[in-house]
């Protein structure tokens, strides 16, 4: 009986001894995402995040996903960061250049990583020291506006046009270069310009008004997330006066607007997911892993809008071909999952 005993305990030993050789301790990584606004840009990223991230798991590995959006304000964004670091996440993702400059600051001593996605010029912002040496604890994926691109399918589709309207929200970053280099574009061209801008939908609206009523004949907004915020009310106005309205992200154009020319935001935010997976699976320092950037190359049309201007879609396919890499096309609605049904 005792040997039976001694036996069994020294086969229970064993089987103890064996189990971490096949099944090690799951790890879960704790990530804070922090958006912007709600816009379908930025909220098909973060839905590619959350998808590719659930790729990226097994049996080894997990990711708790903490979602929030701070809807434009400044101090409840600051509060969710605040929140993220008492929650003790692994690392943080910025969704928008504000959000990004916000997780900056409050992670410069704590040492937390921070992913940044869609920043438009990170650099500028003061966010990263390079794109290919961002130091500190933070890197990203930026969706830069080649801006001169869409003033070449703006000349394209209408070469006499000689007064354009510059729509934006002059607190945002985003906004800063693109404009900076729409005006010196259209400078060198000789071609007059009308800025109007808005930091609220209603404001939104009320400068694409005074833009109609300048007689502008196109609109140039750039990632704007204001303007893209209000892009829902303001589409009608502009196509009622057969003005098209030229834009930074396939966002806008879904939300109503001619043309969005700039990056595939889906895949931003697998490439996003991607980085994250490099710094918390594979212990890379933020600091040193390149900021991603994109190919701005295809131009998006909302052919509903395109009809309502008075324009020939063929003709302008044929008129963008030469000045972009590829030209797709959408129709009106408020997210992409909508679009989708």
């Amino acid at each position: 009986m005792k040997k039976s005993i001694s036996l069994l305990l020294v086969l229970v030993l064993i089987l103890a001894l064996a189990v971490p050789a096949y099944a090690e301790e799951k790890s879960t990584y704790t990530i804070g995402i922090c958006n912007f606004v709600d816009d379908a840009s930025l909220n098909q990223i973060i839905a590619n995040i959350r998808s590719r991230l659930t790729e990226l798991e097994s049996d080894k590995v997990s990711f708790k996903v903490l979602e929030d959006n701070c809807n434009l304000d400044a101090n409840v964004m600051n509060q969710i960061i605040t929140n993220f670091l008492s929650q003790k996440v692994d690392l943080m993702v910025g969704v928008a250049t504000p959000v990004a400059m916000g997780m900056q600051a409050a992670t410069e001593d704590n040492g937390v990583p921070v992913v940044f996605a869609a920043v438009s010029d990170p650099v500028g912002a003061g966010i990263v020291e390079s794109l290919e040496a961002p130091g500190a604890n933070i890197t990203g994926t930026s969706d830069y506006l080649d801006t001169n691109a869409v003033m070449n399918l703006i000349f394209a589709a209408d070469p006499d046009a000689d007064l354009i309207g510059l729509l934006y929200n002059v607190s945002e970053d985003a906004s800063t270069a693109p404009i900076a280099a729409a005006k010196e574009y259209l400078d060198a061209r000789g071609v007059k310009y009308v800025e109007r801008t808005g930091t609220t939908v209603d404001e939104v609206m009320l400068a694409a008004e005074a833009l109609v009523s300048a007689g502008v004949d196109a609109v140039f907004t750039p990632t704007d997330n204001t303007v893209m915020n209000a892009e829902l009310a303001i589409y009608e106005t502009l196509a009622e006066a057969h003005i098209p309205h030229y834009t930074g992200a396939d966002s806008f154009a879904l939300n109503g607007a001619f043309l969005g020319y700039g990056v595939d935001y889906a895949n931003l935010g697998v490439e996003t997911a991607d980085m994250i997976a490099e710094i918390l699976l594979e212990g890379k320092n933020p600091g040193a892993v390149p900021v991603k950037t994109f190919d701005n190359g295809t131009a998006t049309v909302n052919t509903e809008t395109c009809a309502a201007i008075g324009f020939d879609f063929d003709k302008i396919a044929a008129a963008f071909a030469p000045f972009c890499t590829k030209v797709q096309t959408i129709t009106t609605a408020e997210s992409f999952e909508d679009l989708a049904k």
